[in-house]
């Protein structure tokens, strides 16, 4: 049943008032469809909605966001549902579902890509690698463009060509009013900076403008050796990638095989002159003996479904994240350690080095405050069976606490699982204070709460 934020139930005319007028499917519990409209990728998350409005044009995002309004309704915005916490999704409320609207177009000339806010990571390189460009995105192409950017967006041309969030040139957006705006530096230029990195705080983002970037074929691929081998790995992967050209992004994990082996890898991905990149990774390429070298050049969009099946659909998650000051001995010693200690093998630790152009933005510049960190350390915990719960959170939430004296105190907010307001305040830092400034002035009532969540003045 749809309710309303305090309880009381929606009337049904007013309800059925909404479904005739709204072109998409507006889809009710006891409707064909409604299970499966309510399902994401985490299968932690199993929330009812009272309502699943799926949008076939952007005119039902405008009525879908004054219908709750309206009604007093919670309301959760579904782009590409991946994100760990299940933001997308809410119990008794409404969930206001872009994933029809996926369509992506591109312009040579002027190296452009517009994207609509439902549109999938692998949606984006379909349509951009015949033009020779791609936009920088996440590693893994189920993942929704929405999400991604509004929280920053850190992906294989990082170091190169900057954070998603960093190539955003405007955006349209549904504002709480049920008003359609559009952000750039010229046009709404406060709301443009609060989008880029403040998460689904401001607005439903109905279409982003990218610039698209001159990446075709890339030299990139997963590098496995012994777990036993994890330490000598690991620091040779700081020594080597702290010196490495922009044009590589390289990231070290704790992970185990397909077939269940614990390993430690490098991936690695080299986005410029492949002469050059071969030479660029030879230090790599004959450092120990492998397990796997699989390195070799690739269309991008090959690159980006690397790590897909390493994620795979319904499976349980709990994810933390921390950026540390430096990847020291002490800090490698203790990664080892607890990964040794994981208890599924979908369970990982990955080390993202990032530095370069992301570092270069100032930090002030987007909403995003991080730019100072080289490191980030993701907690990935992923496992079949629900009764097994409590063992894996656990897991993750000890090394999350035993990284805590090497961390700078602040967390990627796209990795995290629980809404911790401490935690949302500590990864803004000094740009907390004018991100509640703009929630004041676009959702002074909080409509939009279900995100990594700034909340305004009372």
């Amino acid at each position: 049943m749809l309710k309303q934020r305090d309880g009381a139930a929606v009337e049904t005319a007013a309800v059925e008032a909404f479904r005739r007028a709204f072109r998409g499917e507006a889809l009710l519990p006891d409707d064909a469809g409604y299970d499966a409209a309510r399902r994401i990728w985490n299968a932690s998350i199993d929330k009812h909605p009272g309502l699943v409005a799926r949008c076939a044009v952007t005119d039902d995002v405008i009525r879908a966001v004054n219908f709750a309004r309206e009604n007093n309704l919670l309301v959760a915005v579904r782009g590409g549902g991946h994100n760990v916490a299940g933001r997308a999704l809410c119990d008794d409320g409404i969930v206001i579902d872009l994933s029809a609207l996926n369509a992506v177009s591109v312009d040579p000339a002027r190296r452009t890509v517009t994207v609509q806010g439902g549109a999938l990571l692998g949606d984006i390189d379909r349509a951009t690698h015949p033009h020779g460009l791609a936009v920088p995105m996440g590693v893994v192409s189920k993942t929704g463009i929405a999400g991604l950017t509004l929280g920053s967006g850190v992906g294989w041309l990082v170091r190169k060509y900057g954070m998603t969030c960093d190539n955003l040139l405007s955006c349209d957006v549904v504002t709480a009013s049920g008003e359609l705006v559009t952000a750039s530096e010229t046009s709404n230029p406060d709301l443009f900076w609060g989008l880029r990195g403040g998460g689904g705080n401001f607005g439903i983002v109905t279409s982003f403008v990218f610039r698209g970037q001159p990446v075709s074929t890339v030299l990139g691929g997963l590098i496995l050796y012994p777990r036993d081998k994890a330490g000598e790995v690991l620091r040779f992967y700081r020594d080597f990638i702290a010196s490495a050209p922009e044009e590589l992004t390289a990231y070290a994990g704790l992970i185990s095989t397909p077939e269940g082996v614990p390993a430690v890898g490098m991936i690695l991905c080299y986005c410029g002159d492949l002469t050059q990149g071969e030479r660029v990774l030879a230090p790599v390429r004959a450092f120990g003996t492998p397990m796997l070298d699989a390195v070799q050049p690739m269309p991008f969009p090959a690159m980006q479904t690397l790590l897909d099946d390493a994620f795979p659909d319904r499976t349980y998650n709990y994810w933390k994240s921390t950026f540390l000051k430096d990847l020291t001995d002490d800090t490698i010693d203790l990664l080892i350690d607890h990964a040794n200690r994981v208890e599924s093998p979908l369970s990982g630790v990955v080390v993202e080095y990032y530095g370069g152009a992301a570092s270069r933005v100032g930090h002030g510049e987007t909403a995003f405050a991080q730019r100072e960190a080289k490191y980030n350390v993701g907690i990935t915990a992923q496992w079949t069976d629900a009764t097994e719960n409590a063992k894996h959170i656990a897991w993750t939430n000890a090394l999350a606490d035993a990284l805590k004296p090497y961390s700078n105190g602040s967390q990627l907010l796209n990795f995290l699982s629980e809404d911790n307001q401490d935690v949302i305040r500590a990864a803004f830092g000094s740009n907390h204070a004018r991100l509640v400034e703009l929630k004041n002035k676009y959702d002074p009532a909080n409509f939009f709460s279900l995100n990594q969540n700034v909340k305004p003045r009372a």
